[in-house]
């Protein structure tokens, strides 16, 4: 996938207050200072989300227009102590609502340190997007923090205990190692939400006919 053009459009606390286009969203979340918000910019070559020193920034659901045809999601980090008790519930609540509610989330990128791999909070994460039937692409940031030879075991050691059917791609925002592999995941979330409603039209209309 080719970025030609940006748009912020909007943020939201609440899943309600989300866009009311009908096109496909891709979620990007990931725990506190895992690099998400450097990883955004630099995945669309733009300045979109804040990078900042002290984690838990992005607090709301970002809506980014991608192409016209996508919106890319920043999801709040998670995993922050800092914030208080009621902000972090409130997160909670509110982005498991958009992840089991939203029909048309396409997938959800989801990020991990290949440093240190998957937290008790990622797991967390992948088992309700696998309860929820959601695609998802597992990304590896900071791979330029690791030589190459442990990188590929934190791949294949991710891969294992994700139950993935391929290794995690590997990004690196310093070196610019993963973007189009990404970008292309991106992509095919999108293009496979946009075929099935395709099907979901033909199938109603099959009906009608009969």
């Amino acid at each position: 996938m080719q970025i030609r053009s940006v748009e912020y459009r909007t943020s939201a606390l609440k899943a309600s207050g989300v866009p009311r286009q009908w096109i496909p969203h891709v979620a990007v979340a990931g725990r506190s200072n895992v690099g998400k918000s450097s990883l955004l910019n630099w995945l669309l070559r733009r300045s979109v989300a804040r990078v900042a020193k002290a984690p838990g920034k992005t607090r709301t659901l970002n809506f980014f227009l991608i192409n016209e045809n996508l919106y890319l999601v920043d999801l709040p980090g998670y995993g922050y102590a800092k914030v208080g008790k009621k902000l972090q519930q409130e997160w909670g609540r509110e982005l498991t609502r958009y992840l089991v509610e939203e029909p048309r989330l396409a997938g959800v990128v989801t990020l991990v340190d290949v440093r240190h791999g998957p937290t008790a909070l990622d797991l967390q994460l992948q088992g309700l997007i696998a309860e929820s039937g959601l695609e998802r692409v597992v990304v590896l940031t900071k791979g330029d923090k690791l030589k190459r030879g442990r990188r590929r075991e934190m791949q294949y050691a991710v891969q294992r205990q994700l139950a993935l059917p391929t290794p995690p791609v590997v990004t690196s925002v310093n070196s610019g190692e993963g973007r189009k592999d990404v970008l292309d995941a991106i992509d095919e979330l999108a293009s496979r939400w946009y075929a099935l409603q395709q099907e979901t039209v033909h199938g109603a209309q099959e009906e009608e006919r009969n």
